[in-house]
């Protein structure tokens, strides 16, 4: 056997297969056809009834169909030793199992199986005529979102309950062309999420301006997030690379908008305690001050209890009491000034830095992702 490929029309991710039209021709020989002279014989292709011809078939064939515009494209050529060759140009749609994983930057392997239906090993054997040459066209096909990377043949055997049958498999490896995504998708995400890092630039009293900057990126990121399915299977789960980062981008921009709410929230904080008698710093530090004498009144207590039954004592029992009682206060004390520090790096004492705060942040941030995102999809 060998096959031309004229074209590859579509290639589906939501139905899982792709649709070709190919010249399928199958050689053999058969001795009762032989006849005298040096020069072939052509028939027309309403004598194939008359003919013993393989029954070969596409495994994986959703739909298919013989071309027979102006009459059935089919030709059968007779040679004088009885040789037979027999083509035809079919169009069929043939699945093929896709792994979305990293789409868009995805390569596909698809395969076209060609298997005797009721003619076993012992009947039949099938070959390709010239191995990986017996299948061409390839090399000028141009399509929309794939590339060619390579094709490759491959005889084998399939074995069914009622025997085994030869079987032929072509195999060829598609990779998706990104830059139509890259374009499509992943630009106008980078650049809403750049648009939602301008707010970090406007007044907080401007409150209409930042929350309509927040709230129209939201939304503008999901509308995006949903056109980018439209061409994926819904029933498929996996999650996809392009999924991955529409996920990056919105939690960005979500992001930014709670930063202006926390960032808000903390400059009314401020100002509504500068109404109060006592400065919040001071507030704190004897708020401090009150909890740390209360763990040392706490440890102290027993201690002044035990020192009152304990007069008889000799004083190396004393001594250890004492050792003991240090050992017992510093450890809370050492935790509660520890904890205090750690709240005291947290807290915001001018809300207005949040803002400075997030435009280095962010921008860093999202480049450091979006660094090992490209890394991982495209070299892992």
């Amino acid at each position: 056997m060998s096959l031309d490929v004229a074209s590859i029309d579509t290639i589906s991710e939501i139905n899982m297969d792709y649709t070709a039209t190919i010249f399928l021709r199958q050689r053999w020989t058969d001795e009762r056809l032989c006849f005298d002279g040096n020069k072939s014989l052509s028939l027309d292709g309403r004598l194939v009834e008359m003919l013993w011809v393989p029954d070969t078939f596409i495994v994986d064939s959703k739909k298919s169909f013989l071309h027979d515009i102006t009459v059935e494209n089919r030709l059968i050529r007779i040679y004088p030793n009885g040789t037979v060759l027999y083509a035809i140009r079919i169009t069929t749609t043939v699945s093929c199992s896709m792994d979305l994983t990293k789409y868009p930057m995805d390569k596909q392997t698809c395969t076209l199986q060609l298997e005797s239906w009721g003619y076993n090993i012992n009947d039949v054997i099938f070959y390709w005529t010239r191995g990986n040459d017996s299948v061409r066209g390839l090399d000028t096909l141009r399509l929309a979102q794939y590339t060619i990377e390579d094709h490759f043949t491959s005889v084998s055997e399939a074995v069914y309950e009622t025997g085994h049958y030869p079987k032929l498999v072509f195999h060829f490896e598609l990779k998706r062309n990104i830059l139509y995504f890259i374009l499509e998708t992943y630009v106008p995400s980078s650049l809403l999420v750049a648009l939602s890092w301008v707010s970090f630039w406007i007044s907080q009293s401007s409150v209409p301006a930042r929350i309509c900057i927040g709230v129209t990126t939201v939304l503008t990121m999901t509308t995006l997030m949903m056109g980018a399915r439209t061409s994926l299977p819904n029933a498929n789960c996996s999650i996809k690379a392009i999924d991955v980062y529409l996920g990056i981008c919105f939690s960005f921009i979500f992001g930014a908008l709670l930063e202006y709410a926390v960032a808000h929230f903390c400059t009314l904080h401020r100002l509504s305690s500068k109404e109060l008698p006592k400065d919040e710093d001071e507030e704190a530090e004897e708020e401090r001050n009150g909890v740390l004498a209360a763990v040392a009144n706490s440890c102290s207590a027993p201690d002044n209890k035990n020192k009152a039954d304990s007069n008889q004592s000799s004083k190396t029992i004393e001594g250890k009491r004492e050792r003991s009682k240090h050992s017992g206060c510093s450890s809370p004390m050492s935790i509660m000034k520890r904890l205090f520090c750690i709240s005291d790096c947290f807290r915001v004492k001018n809300p207005y830095h949040i803002d400075n705060y997030a435009r280095f942040s962010f921008p860093l941030s999202f480049i450091i992702i979006n660094v090992l995102y490209w890394v991982y999809y495209l070299y892992f």
